[in-house]
């Protein structure tokens, strides 16, 4: 019986994810644009692509209103990043391990010219956990130079 409430604990610690990916689809040579501000999932985006050296860009803001942005993206912007997300919950038990936070999010990649999604991804989990998937899967969607 304790063994049984053992694995029902552990299974319900992990984190959900759905995540469609394409593979080789992204080239770190291109400009991506990803939004400005956001929460944590949206900055760490920023900051892991900054990382391996993508050329972000922010855009130009033509215009605010109460519920959305829009901005001004020149042809040379191949990608385009979004990202949708709660606010994150501090969760010092939940995830004593894995860096205090939980985030709720959705991130969707697409392919500017021809309006291909090569990234979808539903999660939710603790903030380590998160960068962690989110470096493997920008590892599998890499072009990798010849």
């Amino acid at each position: 019986m304790l063994r049984i409430i053992a694995i029902l604990s552990l299974i319900g610690l992990t984190a959900c994810n759905s995540v469609y990916v394409k593979p080789n689809s992204l080239d770190p040579d291109q400009k991506i644009f990803v939004p400005r501000g956001g929460f944590s999932m949206q900055r760490s985006i920023k900051l892991a692509m900054q990382t391996r050296n993508y050329d972000i860009y922010n855009g130009r803001l033509t215009r605010i209103s109460k519920s959305s942005e829009s901005y001004e993206l020149p042809s040379s912007v191949k990608y385009s990043v979004r990202v949708d997300e709660r606010s994150e919950i501090f969760r010092p038990i939940w995830c004593m391990f894995n860096g205090f936070w939980w985030w709720n999010f959705n991130v969707s990649i697409v392919e500017q010219k021809s309006g291909t999604e090569i990234l979808s991804w539903r999660g939710r989990g603790c903030q380590n956990s998160s960068l962690r998937k989110l470096d493997a899967l920008l590892d599998t969607m890499e072009i990798k130079s010849k």
